[in-house]
């Protein structure tokens, strides 16, 4: 007989006190719908922490199997049966010992989150998303989407009995195109970027009675993102990397993570020291980049924005002042990475390793090396860099010889 994370965790309990704006800090009633606050912002889970930290105890966790809903207590669904789960495995910390000595350093690891449903990173934010949805009676999501994201909203809600509503640019990645439809989404193509997508999800919103789950729009793709911070403390003995390198499009992961380390250092489990959190950008597509360069806390819409890692062509980015804040507090940075840098280190990693990354991580590995050279990074700090998707959902270079 096969375990489900329902078979798991039956009497797992939550601990969620209230929503609350991340910009004006204004409270929300927990268990009803809502999308932004009414400052227009991304709306924050809060959990009372004080009573998780006396129920839950680091040992108690250590017996349970590894995976995203071993750390419910920290997630949002109150009642097991609305968990709505593909499988999420814990994504390997592969050490990438070739790589450090050809570069000089001294703890370079990937964590790989390729192994996940769908092949990425989105299946966390979805999982968690798309739980919610159904323990709040919702039938129709719509969001728009560079691939990846729509093609984990396509099967979450379709293993949860629900229609989806997905738009992307018609240059998303074909296998992304097609992963989406045979999933049983409604897909639509649209001449224009990730932005525009969205505008039109927003648009018939009301006409269609579909709800809304883009980036940051909703309060619980962040928390399912979050266990990314969570499961990497977990996996390293409760201690953190020095550095993180994260492939920054709409930034969900790294705002997730940076609240998934101040609740484990609320509940004891971490002590104040935090990773520099690097945000890595094309340079095709950087505007977090130019508004940590310039010293802004908001990013200005990038113009005819274009790379080949179409997760990261991301204009503007509704949540740019928690990306920009959790960098700035960490001490870390905003970097951009050109194509040609992206593809070379997607074929050298690929060489050295082992490992296929997607053009997204890659760009972390370029920012990595980028960042060696210019001395913002030292070879004695351990680092870690997130690969969000598995290679092999995108075109590959033909065979030389």
């Amino acid at each position: 007989m096969f375990l489900t994370p329902s078979d798991k965790f039956v009497d797992v309990p939550t601990f969620v006190s209230h929503l609350q704006c991340s910009l004006e800090g204004d409270r929300y009633e927990p268990d009803r719908l809502y999308n932004l606050s009414r400052a227009g912002k991304p709306l924050l889970v809060r959990y009372d922490l004080a009573a998780l930290g006396k129920t839950l105890r680091k040992e108690e966790l250590a017996q349970r199997p590894w995976g995203m809903w071993r750390y419910r207590e920290f997630l949002p669904v109150r009642r097991t049966e609305n968990v709505v789960s593909l499988g999420e495995v814990c994504t390997p910390l592969v050490d990438c010992p070739q790589l450090a000595k050809k570069l000089g350093s001294e703890n370079l690891a990937i964590k790989d989150e390729g192994r996940l449903p769908t092949g990425s990173f989105k299946a966390r934010g979805l999982a968690v998303a798309v739980s919610m949805a159904k323990e709040l009676g919702l039938n129709k999501l719509a969001m728009p989407t560079n691939g990846n994201a729509g093609a984990a909203l396509a099967a979450y809600a379709r293993r949860a009995g629900m229609e989806a509503y997905i738009f992307c640019p018609e240059d998303t990645p074909e296998i992304n195109v097609r992963e989406i439809a045979a999933q049983g989404a409604h897909l639509q193509l649209v001449k224009g970027l990730i932005h525009h997508c969205g505008k039109l999800v927003a648009e018939g919103r009301d006409a269609h009675g579909w709800f809304d789950v883009s980036t940051l729009k909703e309060p619980y793709r962040i928390e399912g993102k979050k266990t990314m911070g969570l499961e990497l403390a977990d996996q390293l003995g409760w201690n953190l990397p020095d550095v993180i390198f994260y492939p920054t499009g709409g930034g969900t992961g790294l705002i997730g993570m940076w609240k998934a380390f101040d609740e484990l250092e609320e509940i004891g489990w971490l002590g104040p020291r935090r990773p520099r959190m690097i945000a890595v950008q094309a340079s095709g597509c950087a505007p977090l980049v130019q508004a940590y360069e310039q010293g802004t806390e908001h990013a200005a819409e990038w113009q005819n924005a274009h790379t080949v890692a179409a997760g990261i062509r991301v204009p503007v980015a509704l949540g740019d002042f928690l990306i920009l804040r959790a960098v700035r507090e960490s001490n870390g940075f905003a970097i951009a990475v050109d194509d040609h840098q992206i593809l070379t280190a997607r074929d050298e990693v690929a060489k050295e390793e082992g490992l296929l990354l997607c053009p997204e991580g890659a760009a972390t590995f370029a920012a990595y090396q980028q960042s060696l050279k210019d001395g913002r990074i030292k070879p004695q700090e351990s680092v870690v860099l997130f690969n969000c998707a598995t290679g092999l959902k995108y075109p590959l270079p033909a065979p030389s010889g």
